[in-house]
């Protein structure tokens, strides 16, 4: 706690510590979204899961207070912009940020890839079936598709940045309107021409962020009043009148999706979202500024990776605890019973991950700190090669692509099959072979600028 407060104390009076807030406050109501709608249930000495908006249709306008993916975008290109910033007035170069950028994000992610491959290999050994095994690792892997899109955004940024610093809301403006012509294509039956909303939408959002850091969108009270006005007028049109489902949540049987990829009318909620944002930022910036309340934020976004990552995890673990010792309930999804269930299942999803952040926690704080001159054993010559920007630059888009890939193809594999290690082998090599290769870059020292 004294070293929380430390930290805390030494925070910048320049700092906009709203950012971390909705960044905290976006993984709180991501976690709590996943954990409401999780329903695990016994089927012949199996757990099965699926998802309770299945069920309860009624329920599907309630995803628009717990989808807050678009937050992630908008806080995230915040701290890009800034961090790129200022890690261009110190004379580095993209490659640069681009591989100190890495550690914080995948350091974590390879200690949950690993941890599952290893317990997916013992299950299997001791006889688990393949198709339920497979499912408990997708299932644990899940929020791995944000990341996945994210790595994505991130190594876009210097481009991105640069167009911002060009043409300021512009980009945005555009990257809607080709997310627009995205969903055309989908709703004409052209799923595959619709793909590229998948970057399009959340680089959006991120542009906006951009915009927030560098002063070209006031977050003023008089702009967010017309931006919730505008998106909440904008999303009652385009799903209660329009083509667009209610539900800012994935649904089987659905003619178009809002999530993945994102639709307009996400980013209509996305749009809502930033006049909320901009009408509360003066209020909470006050709240912030005082002690305990800004421990807290520091507290959440220390880990706030880790939260994210093994949140799911946590559901399986108290599930399948309970479920061997005859005290998992089955209520029907729904009933009074089922969500008066709701209170102690969240309670006791609470406690699991505080323990499982108390063990991984440490590893995320570790990935934000650079390696450099661990590796010793490296030849000079090898240093000298990778020191170089060009060589370093190609690595490092190699290393993010790999990453990409490995992530991406894990999420979009069935999520039933035999793979001896729960995920598809190829997709854990990608992926590893990619955080390696970051890794192994952040190990060599970036030469000094001239």
């Amino acid at each position: 706690m004294r070293r929380l407060r430390e930290v805390a104390d030494r925070t910048p009076a320049r700092r906009e510590r709203y950012v971390d807030l909705l960044r905290a406050t976006a993984i709180a109501l991501v976690v709590l979204g996943h954990w409401l709608i999780a329903v695990i249930e016994g089927d012949d000495g199996q757990l099965r899961g699926h998802n309770a908006l299945e069920d309860i249709g009624w329920a599907h306008p309630g995803t628009w207070l717990f989808q807050v993916m678009p937050l992630f975008f908008l806080v995230g290109g915040y701290a890009n912009a800034a961090s790129l910033a200022s890690h261009r007035q110190q004379g580095g170069d993209a490659a640069a940020w681009l591989r100190d950028r890495s550690g914080r994000l995948l350091r974590p992610t390879t200690v949950l890839l690993v941890l599952l491959a290893l317990a997916a290999l013992a299950a299997r050994l001791l006889g688990g079936g393949p198709s339920q095994v497979r499912e408990v690792v997708w299932y644990a892997t899940v929020p791995l598709w944000f990341l996945s899109a994210y790595l994505c955004v991130v190594l876009l940024t210097p481009v991105t940045y640069a167009l911002h610093r060009r043409y300021g809301l512009v980009v945005p403006v555009v990257l809607l309107g080709l997310t627009a012509l995205g969903d055309l294509a989908r709703l004409l039956g052209e799923s595959r021409l619709g793909y590229g909303n998948f970057l399009f939408g959340w680089l959006a959002m991120h542009q906006v962020g951009f915009a927030w850091r560098t002063g070209h969108l006031p977050m003023r009270p008089r702009v967010g009043g017309p931006l919730l006005a505008v998106g909440l007028t904008a999303l009652l049109l385009l799903t209660l009148v329009g083509p667009y489902p209610t539900s800012m949540i994935n649904q089987p049987d659905q003619r178009i999706q809002n999530m993945s990829p994102p639709s307009l009318a996400l980013l209509a909620l996305a749009t809502a979202q930033l006049g909320l944002i901009m009408l509360l930022r003066a209020p909470a910036e006050r709240w912030l500024h005082r002690t305990h309340p800004w421990m807290l934020v520091v507290a959440v976004n220390s880990v706030v990776l880790t939260i994210f990552l093994w949140h799911l995890t946590a559901v399986i673990l108290l599930a399948g605890g309970l479920d061997a010792l005859g005290a998992l309930p089955a209520p029907p999804v729904g009933t009074t019973t089922w969500w008066l269930w709701r209170i102690p299942w969240l309670i006791m999803l609470t406690g699991v991950l505080a323990v499982l952040v108390a063990i991984f926690g440490r590893i995320e704080l570790r990935g934000s700190r650079r390696p450099h001159g661990r590796h010793r054993a490296l030849p000079a010559a090898l240093c000298r090669t990778l020191a170089r920007p060009l060589p370093r630059l190609l690595l490092v888009v190699l290393g993010f692509a790999a990453t990409v890939v490995g992530l991406f193809s894990n999420n979009a594999a069935p999520k039933s099959g035999e793979y001896p290690l729960g995920l598809p082998t190829g997709a854990l090599v990608a992926y590893l072979l990619g955080a390696g290769l970051l890794r192994l870059l952040r190990s060599v020292p970036t030469p000094a600028p001239d």
